[in-house]
């Protein structure tokens, strides 16, 4: 547990890609982190075809292996069979906090998440003009970046930590085919956390990009696919731990939502 006057020590990784048949895959990595963490956070792309069953099986996973709180968005792969809500209940009642433009409290630091979306970076980025599709694409990254701004906007905490599944900027996705880089994420995500104080950003979806980036503020923005951690660690734990300094108020007990 955290303790008052230290750090926090923060896990994270995304695109565990659960499946039907990933009962016990993950128990030695959940395990692991369990004894270096205080808190995880699932970055997306919890299962691999957003179907019940995979959901049951990771929820029977992180519950048999963590007693430290998991927080989690949730990815692309999570909406692949229209069960996203199914899916999500299913966690939350395993005790995973599923964030979707929402907010919490843990450990005296405050966690924002959303899942993100497309639509490339910079001056590349995909404009609302045209076809009424690409209107309604474009609509729904702004969407999500309006999400997040509510929840890092609501958040009281002097520590704030970001969590998303697509990416908010272009360096953690660099490393990819330079044709998907639409497809990996959108500076519209930036936008919130370039007017809001923020401490750091996790992310995964680009399994082939880099490991971290800075926003236009310098706020670190880390990649944490699991297969970017495996392939860039063979040697050690695939998740990443960030030590994040926080001072609960006196008398309270460091957890509320």
């Amino acid at each position: 547990m955290a303790t008052a006057e230290q750090v926090v020590r923060v896990a994270a990784i995304g695109d565990v890609h659960c499946t039907k048949t990933s009962q016990g895959a993950l128990q030695s990595l959940f395990q692991q982190i369990n004894e270096r963490a205080d808190i995880l956070l699932l970055c997306g792309d919890l299962t691999d075809y957003g179907l019940p069953e995979e959901a049951q099986v990771l929820a029977k996973e992180l519950t048999s292996s963590l007693k430290i709180p998991v927080v989690a968005v949730l990815g692309n792969h999570d909406f692949e069979s229209g069960q996203a809500q199914e899916v999500q209940c299913i966690l939350c009642d395993a005790g995973v906090r599923v964030l979707d433009g929402e907010g919490c409290e843990i450990h005296g630091i405050g966690f924002a998440g959303a899942k993100g979306f497309a639509g490339g970076f910079g001056e590349r980025a995909l404009e609302p003009w045209g076809e009424e599709s690409i209107k309604r694409f474009v609509h729904e990254a702004i969407d999500e970046a309006l999400k997040l701004e509510r929840a890092i906007s609501r958040l009281q905490t002097a520590q704030r930590i970001v969590v998303l599944h697509y990416s908010p900027i272009r360096a953690t996705v660099e490393g990819e085919p330079p044709e998907i880089f639409p497809f990996l994420g959108s500076s519209r995500l930036e936008e919130p956390l370039n007017r809001y104080a923020v401490t750091a950003v996790f992310h995964g979806h680009a399994h082939h990009g880099s490991l971290e980036g800075r926003t236009q503020r310098q706020v670190p923005v880390y990649n944490v696919a699991l297969p970017l951690l495996r392939r860039s660690f063979p040697d050690q734990p695939s998740f990443r731990v960030e030590l994040i300094p926080v001072t609960p108020p006196p008398g309270s007990n460091g957890e509320s939502s």
